[in-house]
């Protein structure tokens, strides 16, 4: 049996007495409805430290207006029993609200929260840097991981960690990925059969743009093609494709010496995907 806990001075209580014992403690943040993505997060955090929390909390800070917090998907029994099947999951953190009616304090990050995400949903990295360190506050883990699929927000948060000290070890876990391609994602369930068909082409994209960078090609003709051929697909539009330095996340144009990441964030009927590879990824087109 997992245990679950849903308050603050609970889970506190708890990593203080593996943290007695000499015992290490991983955390796994997510908001829930969990996939293979997120349960592979579990076995990276397994291989790390003696101890797993998983962390379930939609957190409504880092939804704006008109976006989908009220239809988000709540599956706690299901994403528990999920975890159970692991046999990696030690504890379930899943409070209630992480905020009391006197909250007003953010913190609100840059450097790596500029641009990309931020363009389009200016109060998301406020939201989840303010979370997070609450978070870590709540769960004192040694270490946590987090998806590369959310490259910016691992950024942030990597950021975050070292500008304000904090004792805790950031950890990138490889993106997960179904047979097409497509990054693993709980939002991938609004997408109707048709979309689920287009979907995996933001990836291909991505692939071609580092296939045709490395081949020396313009890079500003590489990302129009690649925004016309996403369009073609039947993508309703292409938020951004982006060339960046992989640790400050600012656009490249000729030094491809330092490491690159490639983002990009596009829209399939009411869903948004996000998805980003490295420059020298090996890719499902070379």
């Amino acid at each position: 049996m997992i245990n679950i806990i849903h308050t603050k001075s609970g889970m506190q209580d708890e990593v203080a007495r593996w943290r007695e014992a000499g015992l290490s403690v991983a955390l796994v943040p997510t908001m829930g409805s969990l996939h293979e993505g997120h349960l592979s997060l579990v076995q990276q955090a397994a291989l790390r430290a003696d101890k797993v929390v998983v962390s379930i909390y939609v957190n409504p800070s880092q939804f704006g207006e008109n976006e989908d917090f009220d239809k988000y998907p709540r599956t706690l029994d299901d994403d528990v029993q999920k975890l159970a099947q692991t046999g990696q999951c030690h504890a379930v953190y899943a409070p209630s609200s992480m905020y009391d009616d006197q909250h007003s304090t953010m913190i609100v990050p840059a450097g790596a929260a500029d641009g990309l995400e931020s363009l389009t949903r200016p109060h998301f990295f406020t939201g989840v840097a303010t979370i997070v360190l609450k978070l870590f506050q709540h769960v004192p883990a040694h270490s946590a991981i987090f998806g590369e699929k959310d490259f910016q927000q691992l950024s942030v948060v990597r950021q975050m960690a070292r500008n304000l000290d904090l004792q805790i070890d950031i950890i990138g876990a490889a993106t997960v990925r179904d047979t097409h391609g497509l990054a693993l994602s709980s939002r991938n369930h609004y997408l109707s059969a048709d979309q689920l068909s287009i979907a995996p082409q933001l990836y291909q994209q991505l692939c071609i743009i580092a296939q045709r960078v490395r081949q020396g090609d313009i890079q500003e003709l590489v990302i129009a093609d690649a925004r016309r051929a996403l369009q073609n697909a039947g993508f309703d539009e292409v938020d951004y494709l982006e060339i960046c330095d992989a640790v400050t996340l600012k656009p490249v144009q000729n030094n491809l010496q330092t490491p690159i990441r490639i983002l990009g964030a596009a829209r399939l009927g009411a869903t948004r995907l996000i998805d980003n590879i490295a420059l020298d990824e090996t890719d499902a087109l070379a």
